[in-house]
């Protein structure tokens, strides 16, 4: 079992090896990728050292797996040639999410729809993950209408240059921005590129990969998403408008049955989900659950989770976990 980690040295890329370690992923041999740069580095993984190589070498190698986080242009460019190559590409960018002829997997959600004619598999968006994992039982308790989500989202989800405009701006230094405005006791209503729309593209992924993952297009789904200065992970406030009436214990027990999610939930005891908890943690967890009074059939709730882990690594290798499992690699 050959595994390729196309963008090794990056942010997710170290994430997801350090995933594939801890959930000891039987590979008998890491191939770590990365731009020309990085060509010949050396990566440790469980306990041994492996030599970084380009993306022409890794195709070369004809690993069973590749699992992608080197943004859209790389995977639209080079995912077809691993398929070609007959490797399965788990694929963390936008590239693939909307096509029509990938799959696009949550694997608690929807893995069952995976085949093994499926050579390009797409990770959904870090924040949908986390949205997804609390609507997907809800919405087949009591069939979802209508959805508000305003996400808050840690810097690491820009990549290292955020975190070191973070870290320069705690100190007082004047270096090069990942965003146009100060991130430091600041909150940037602007996650990704604008649209025509007024929307941003990461709003727009929330709308229309919800679609795309629930297989439900009548699910109206409305997005704000800000970016703060955090590390640990993204938090979303959420507000759900069912078609049927709930109780809100029995969404409790809903919620705490699914598999990957944690209730946190005790407002007595200030119980409630936090980024800095949820950092290094795999679980969604969900609290602030409560009836919406303003309407009927509504429910507040609050979301979070690592979007490093559950939000990309944990799911891509959740992913090749099920392939596995069901023999289809």
């Amino acid at each position: 079992m050959k595994v390729a980690v196309v963008g090794a040295t990056g942010m997710v890329g170290s994430v997801m090896l350090k995933v594939l370690e801890e959930r000891n992923f039987p590979l008998t041999e890491l191939i770590p990728v990365a731009s020309e740069r990085s060509v010949g580095k050396k990566l440790a993984y469980n306990g041994k050292d492996f030599e970084v190589v380009s993306l022409e070498t890794a195709v070369s190698m004809k690993p069973e797996v590749a699992i992608f986080s080197a943004g859209g242009d790389t995977s639209l460019e080079w995912a077809p040639k691993f398929a070609s190559a007959g490797t399965t590409v788990i694929d963390n960018s936008s590239a693939w999410r909307m096509n029509p002829k990938h799959k696009l997997i949550i694997p608690e959600i929807n893995a069952n729809l995976l085949s093994e004619e499926d050579k390009i598999i797409a990770n959904p968006n870090c924040s949908t993950i986390q949205l997804l994992m609390a609507l997907k039982p809800l919405h087949d308790a009591y069939t979802i209408k209508r959805v508000v989500v305003s996400t808050y989202q840690s810097i690491t989800g820009t990549g290292v240059k955020a975190v070191q405009q973070l870290e320069n701006e705690y100190a007082g230094k004047k270096e090069e921005m990942a965003y146009p405005y100060p991130i430091h006791k600041n909150a940037l209503p602007h996650c990704d590129v604008f649209q025509e729309n007024g929307y941003t593209k990461e709003e727009m992924k929330l709308t229309n990969e919800t679609k795309k993952i629930l297989g439900d297009d009548s699910v109206n789904v409305t997005a704000t998403a800000i970016r703060i200065p955090v590390v640990g992970g993204h938090s979303e406030s959420v507000n759900i408008e069912f078609h049927k009436d709930f109780e809100e214990a029995d969404v409790r027990k809903i919620l705490s049955d699914f598999p990957g999610i944690t209730v946190q939930d005790n407002p007595e005891l200030n119980t409630y989900p936090m980024p800095i908890y949820a950092e290094g943690k795999d679980d969604v967890f969900v609290g602030r659950i409560r009836r919406d009074h303003s309407q009927p059939n509504t429910l507040n709730m609050w979301i979070v989770a690592d979007n490093l882990r559950k939000g990309a690594a944990t799911n891509a290798v959740q992913i090749a976990e099920y392939l596995l499992e069901q023999k289809l690699l």
